[in-house]
């Protein structure tokens, strides 16, 4: 592969805010960088060096637009994989493999693998009929999970008893043991070429209850070193075992007895992950571009206490987005506001984030509730 900081042409599948970071970073490194989005108004669209409106799974336009880069990555799994298997067989490197991005497009293949590589999650069953609802070898209260292009929060349905049945999904899902758990808790990890491995520090997650999105996440964790040693070395197994390239985000619950159970895994740079950008010594979009380079990895060490804040559209609002209170949030000290280039606005869009750094814990979370109160994304 040519070295990245001279004229590797860099693909990105995507040009939402997780390319629109990517490329932010890769700009230090004088990269090249082409990026395929079906939407002409992408946050990406004046930062890469070309923008190209189209289809993300469509063949021939995917094919088409692997074809005149050297490296291809993706900032969202939905993308049509054959042309990806397709471009690797003619010479293109595709980081997350084609392989990794099919097993992860489908939630049922994601809990076999858990499955067949003694990976903890939570037990399931794979559904394939309205009947298999009805009679579950998985005891009420269940989860249900739409198999492909839930995210989120979408795709995702709670089945309390047999009277929720009626609002179940249709389509192709998976139910899963409903988990009483403590903490909804992260962990990112990347892996080179050669095989190094690198995780960052686990982090602690809430969710908003009506978007079911991350709303609120705290880095470092706090919770025991035992259980912060055990995910960590859970998301160093699965993208061994994958022998995948790139950035994985592990997403998991700490149950109500202590254990760790796998819930979701991302093949790129995550939402769990934006914090790192001020409170790392390497950012998990540096450490994208490191791995899928082949690079020594990145110091994933934490700087300081760090809290990120995900800005959310308000409910009863669509149009144009105005940040109210933005002035007000900028005069507190440690606070970094990322806006992703959204010109409109509409009920828990992703418009943006803002970590607050402090190296005192209680200090950067009291910020970060002031932030939650204060900025508002309205129309």
């Amino acid at each position: 592969m040519k070295p990245f900081y001279g004229n590797l042409r860099l693909g990105i599948l995507g040009g939402g805010q997780l390319g629109r970071m990517l490329i932010q970073q890769a700009i230090n490194y004088n990269v090249t960088i082409k990026v395929l989005d079906p939407d002409k108004d992408a946050p990406c669209r004046k930062l890469c060096d070309e923008f190209v409106t189209g289809s993300l799974s469509d063949y021939e336009t995917v094919h088409n637009f692997g074809k005149k880069v050297d490296l291809l990555t993706i900032e969202i799994e939905k993308v049509n994989v054959d042309a990806l298997e397709q471009l690797e067989k003619e010479g293109v490197t595709v980081y997350p493999q084609p392989r990794i991005i099919r097993l992860i497009q489908d939630k049922g293949l994601q809990k076999q693998f858990f499955k067949e590589n003694s990976i903890p999650t939570a037990d399931f069953q794979i559904i394939f009929s309205a009947e298999q609802l009805r009679n579950p070898a998985i005891p009420y209260p269940y989860v249900q999970k739409l198999r492909r292009d839930g995210y989120d929060g979408k795709g995702v349905y709670k089945v309390a008893d047999e009277s929720d049945l009626a609002g179940a999904f249709t389509a192709p899902s998976l139910i899963e043991r409903w988990v009483d758990f403590e903490k909804e808790i992260a962990v990112i990890v990347a892996r080179n070429e050669r095989g190094e491995v690198s995780t960052f520090p686990l982090v602690e997650m809430e969710f908003n209850p009506e978007a079911n999105l991350v709303e609120f996440l705290i880095s470092p964790s706090t919770l025991p070193f035992k259980v912060q040693q055990e995910a960590a070395t859970i998301a160093k197994k699965i993208i061994e075992d994958m022998r995948m390239v790139g950035l994985l985000a592990v997403e998991m619950f700490l149950d109500k007895h202590g254990r760790i159970l796998v819930n979701e895994l991302a093949p790129r740079p995550h939402n769990s992950g934006h914090q790192t950008i001020e409170g790392n010594v390497v950012s998990q979009f540096e450490q994208h571009l490191r791995a899928i380079f082949n690079q020594p990895l990145g110091n994933t060490a934490s700087l300081a206490n760090a809290v990120m804040i995900n800005l959310l559209g308000e409910a009863n609002h669509e149009g144009p987005a105005i940040y109210q209170g933005i002035e007000e949030v900028l005069k507190c000290p440690g606070v970094y506001i990322h806006l992703y280039g959204k010109a409109l606005t509409k009920p828990y869009r992703k418009m943006g984030h803002v970590t607050i750094v402090s190296d005192d814990r209680e200090q950067a979370v009291e910020r970060a509730r002031m932030v939650q109160q204060t900025l508002k994304v309205v129309s």
